[in-house]
């Protein structure tokens, strides 16, 4: 890896304008972002409806930076934390693999430069203030029972998904059933993903609700006098993390929110800082089109994230073969009528890309059994549904040499203007917003609601609260049910429960059952993790 301050000199940042974390890692302070820098433009990497196949999202996202820089253009990557539970648990890291990985990758799949942790106990220290305000009656009307701000933890642990707390007696009051939640799907992380600055966030923090007293009034997290204390604990938080990619291209890795259970995207912050020291930044959004890049635009872009200019597409003949319906263990064998079946759900992933207004290229990300006529049959359904370019991704492999075609094709499409548009206005009631995903993203027959939640609806919109959806369902299907595959049409979309964000700004929808809290699998990845005494490496990370 280059040194730090090598990198941090590429986008203009002198010795005094980043505070290094040792030789390969700093954090950049507000005052060191150029006043009149650059404009670069922004590519959002996207994908197919994710298989267990994989796609690669986060391997083609550093790979498209280092291919940029191979055919001459400054670029920068801006990338999601990756979250501690399933670094441990089934999934692994999230900072690429092969040749196209952002390093230290060890560091950041772990404890990185704290950020996380300041996060997490931010979020339980106003839980622990708000069970004290409760005990000791210190709002009027406020008790234990009227809580709804939960803990979270950063470890897959489905004994703390229903919990009762303060049980022993009076002391250890107040008594309430509650539960944890995973730290990446925190309030206070989606909001540290989207504040522009320190004022923001005080402002964005003082509005949490942690939950409404006998006569229905909410009670925020500045009633309860926490404000002060969680800006203290997020003052280094809230600054970007200056890493890089293999080749040694700047990338600032800032938060990390989940894509089915939160909004997905890495920091409006790191955006902006990015686009004003280079020509081009590439940024990831959460899982598929239908859920991560809508959210990037109606939740990240809406909230005053910069605008896309190109939208990369990424598919695997592996994933379309999924969604045509072959099975894991015959996913390598030829296939080419499988990927064209599959390859209806690349034409709703352009479908949807393009109902924002951008244009799309699509990435096929090869693996090594990938034939011929498997790849005419992406290429031609992607072509078919409006695709400017397509073009296939050897970075695992071949790192940014492996790129330099898609690299090529991105800077093409970033020539046109795009006309960015959202879905629907701000002003739009909320049941009318989640129809309307429901008829435009997901193309479902009708949504059904829960006891309660058209009540939940009119009640937030009569305190003001007109924020964008944030859909939480599962991220394996267009629809709510992860069994249905492919790009299924007419299906019923059901919205269980709304929780209102009010610091995030954005009203989550609970679709079908959604687990907050993943569990540990049969054999998670933490039995094969361990430290290797003699060189003092970390080995057994997953895609590290």
């Amino acid at each position: 890896m280059r040194p730090i301050a090598e990198v941090a000199a590429e986008i203009g940042l002198g010795q005094g304008d980043y505070e290094p974390y040792g030789h390969d890692k700093a954090k950049v302070p507000f005052e060191s972002f150029p006043s009149n820098g650059k404009n670069g433009k922004l590519i959002v990497i996207t994908a197919i409806t994710p298989t267990p196949a994989g796609e690669g999202k986060s391997t083609t996202a550093a790979g498209l930076t280092q291919g940029l820089a191979k055919i001459g253009e400054q670029a920068v990557l801006t990338i999601r934390q990756p979250s501690l539970g399933p670094v441990f648990g089934h999934k692994g890291g999230g900072t690429g693999g092969g040749k196209a990985t952002v390093e230290p990758s060890g560091d950041i799949n772990l404890h990185f430069t704290g950020d996380f942790h300041a996060m997490e106990s931010a979020h339980n220290l106003l839980a622990a203030m708000t069970d004290n305000a409760a005990y000791r009656g210190a709002i009027k009307g406020f008790e234990a029972s009227g809580i709804t701000w939960r803990r979270v933890t950063d470890a897959e642990d489905r004994s703390l998904r229903d919990v009762v707390t303060g049980i022993g007696g009076k002391a250890n009051a107040p008594m309430r059933q509650t539960g944890f939640d995973i730290s990446s799907a925190s309030e206070i992380m989606a909001i540290l993903a989207l504040a522009k600055d320190y004022a923001d966030l005080r402002q964005r923090l003082s509005d949490v609700v942690v939950g409404w007293t006998s006569d229905g009034r909410p009670v925020t997290a500045n009633e309860i006098r926490a404000v002060g204390s969680m800006m203290a604990l997020l003052k280094d938080a809230l600054k970007p993390n200056l890493a890089q990619t293999a080749e040694g291209q700047p990338a600032l890795v800032h938060m990390g929110p989940f894509g089915n259970i939160a909004h997905g995207c890495s920091s409006i912050i790191a955006d902006v800082l990015a686009k004003s020291v280079c020509d081009y930044v590439v940024t990831e959004a959460g899982f598929g089109a239908d859920l991560g890049f809508e959210k990037f635009m109606d939740i990240k872009v809406r909230q005053g994230g910069p605008e896309p200019a190109v939208a990369v597409i990424v598919s695997t003949v592996r994933g379309l073969k999924w969604h045509g319906g072959v099975k894991m263990n015959e996913i390598a064998s030829p296939n080419p009528s499988a990927v064209a079946r599959g390859a209806e759900n690349l034409r709703n992933a352009l479908r949807i890309v393009s109902m924002f207004g951008l244009p799309a290229v699509v990435a096929i990300n090869r693996f090594p059994e990938d034939t011929a006529a498997e790849l005419s049959e992406v290429r031609s359904a992607a072509e078919d549904a409006g695709a400017i370019h397509t073009a296939e991704a050897r970075g695992f492999a071949e790192g940014g040499a492996g790129m330099t075609d898609l690299a090529s094709a991105v800077v093409d499409a970033a020539r046109s203007d795009a006309e960015v548009r959202l879905l629907y206005d701000d002003d739009a009631p909320l049941i009318d917003k989640v129809e309307t995903l429901a008829d435009r993203v997901y193309r479902a027959g009708r949504v059904t609601w829960g006891p309660m939640t058209r009540t939940t609806a009119r009640r937030f919109e009569g305190r003001g609260w007109n924020f964008p959806v944030c859909m939480s369902k599962t991220h394996l299907s267009v629809t709510a049910d992860r069994r249905q595959l492919g790009a299924p049409t007419g299906h019923t979309l059901p919205i269980r429960e709304l929780r209102a964000l009010t610091g995030a700004r954005q009203i989550v929808t609970m679709a079908g059952d959604i687990i907050t809290l993943p569990g540990l699998p049969g054999s998670p990845n933490a039995w094969d993790i361990d430290l290797d005494e003699s060189s003092g490496r970390v080995t057994g990370l997953l895609g590290v």
